[in-house]
Order: C-alpha cells, then sequence, then structure tokens
C-alpha cells in the first residue's frame, strides 16, 4: 500500500503498498514518521490525512516526514491521499465525492494510475467508507463501478468501518481478491490499537498481481502512532 522495485523472494520483481488510518494526526508524529519510514513502502494509502485548511503544505509535510511525496488526494478526495517515492511516475489522478448524508461527515475516494519506467501501469485506489450502517451500502456501491472501470491492475487500500461479515466487503471483493484472506491472516485485527478486536481495514488487490507477503504492522511505535494498525503487502 510507486516504485521501490525490489528482488522478492520469488526471484521476480515486487513492490511494497502500505495502507494506514493515520487518525487525523492526533497521536506520536514523530512515532508516525518511523513507522512508514521503517517499513519503506513505495506506494502508501493514506486515510484522515489533512483535508482542511492549508491541507496541501500539511499533506506536503506529512509526506516529507515519511521520506514521500504527494501524488493525489487531500481535500478534494475528503482526506484520502496517496503519497509514492521518486520512482513512480504519476500519469493521471482524480477524486471522487460520494453524497452528504445531513449529519454526517462527507467522505470520498481517490485514485491514481502510476507507473514505473519500462514497467506496465496499474492502478491505486484509496477511501474510507462511513461508520453509518445505512449511510456505507451506499458508498460502497458508488465506489464499485469506478473500480471497476479500471483497465490497469489495481489496488486497492481503504478503512471500510465493518469487518469481514459487513456487506460492504463481498461487493468490492466480487472482482478484487482480500490479501490478509489470501495470506491465511484473515482473523488479524487492525483497530483499535493496541488491542485490536476487529479487521476494518484492507488491502484489496487484483487477481493479476500476486501476493507475497501481507503484514499487519503491531510494533510499539505503531502502538504510539494511531488507533489502527497499518497494513503492507508486497505484490509481484
Amino acid at each position: 500500500m510507486i516504485a521501490m522495485w525490489v528482488v522478492g523472494h520469488a526471484g521476480g520483481m515486487s513492490v511494497r503498498v502500505v495502507s494506514y488510518n493515520v487518525h487525523s494526526l492526533r497521536d506520536d508524529l514523530g512515532a508516525l514518521a518511523r513507522v512508514v519510514r521503517g517499513l519503506a513502502p513505495d506506494v502508501l494509502i493514506v486515510q484522515e490525512a489533512p483535508r482542511r485548511w492549508r491541507w496541501r503544505t500539511k499533506c506536503a509535510d506529512l509526506a516529507h516526514s515519511f521520506g514521500m511525496y504527494m501524488a493525489a488526494g487531500g481535500m478534494p478526495s475528503l482526506g484520502n491521499v496517496i503519497m509514492t517515492n521518486l520512482r513512480v511516475r504519476v500519469l493521471d489522478q482524480w477524486c471522487m465525492r460520494y453524497p452528504l448524508t445531513p449529519g454526517r461527515h462527507m467522505r470520498g475516494a481517490v485514485f491514481t494510475r502510476l507507473q514505473v519506467p519500462g514497467r506496465a501501469p496499474f492502478a491505486v485506489v484509496g477511501t474510507h467508507l462511513s461508520t453509518d450502517d445505512e449511510e456505507r451500502p451506499g458508498q460502497a456501491g458508488l465506489l464499485k463501478p469506478a473500480i471497476d472501470a479500471l483497465a490497469d491492475p489495481v489496488i486497492v487500500g481503504l478503512d471500510l468501518n465493518e469487518c469481514p461479515d459487513g456487506g460492504c466487503w463481498p461487493l468490492l471483493t466480487d472482482r478484487l481478491l482480500d490479501a490478509a484472506e489470501l495470506a491465511g491472516q484473515g482473523d488479524r485485527g487492525t483497530f483499535p490499537v493496541p488491542h485490536p478486536t476487529r479487521r476494518i481495514d484492507a488491502l484489496l488487490v487484483d487477481p493479476r498481481l500476486e501476493v507475497r507477503e501481507y503484514r499487519v504492522v503491531d510494533t510499539p511505535d505503531a502502538d504510539r502512532a494511531s488507533d489502527h494498525y497499518p497494513i503492507l503487502v508486497d505484490l509481484a
């Protein structure tokens, strides 16, 4: 959850993607930076990034603290951000917003089309669905056709705000695969830190991609950095 392409253990090329809900930067920012830098992602998908006043500067500063660069998102995607390292070429980027339900937070999604020189393009999507059980399925219903319209292999990092037995998971995994289940770690919680009881964060991957590793990152720094643990995949 691009482009630090590295030699994977299977002998091919792999890319590291990290998805991370950063709790609106309310926690230990030094620990947060150490977590991300230690994971060295090629692509970072962030939920609850800055989305209001001076959001461009705040998002750029956050990316700098991670040793990364802003690719897309922020206010236009309601706090969903995609960051990359320097080896990634951003071919395109766009955002969508879900309809506003009165009394609820407005939410959205960020999309990027990326390429490492000499490699085929791929798409990365980030979103954060509603905490409301009635509102959330409608958001997932709008997200699915937007994902299905992408021709390139796609990776989606998201906070679904529901466990895998909820109704949005089967809708969004109709085309994509749940990296945790592929890795046999479907029982690993991601929220709340430090004793997670719910898996509400996911990395969904295109079947054309091979999941070589999946991890819930539950280090001491991660305990201090957010109320969610980050999740990581290495993909071929």
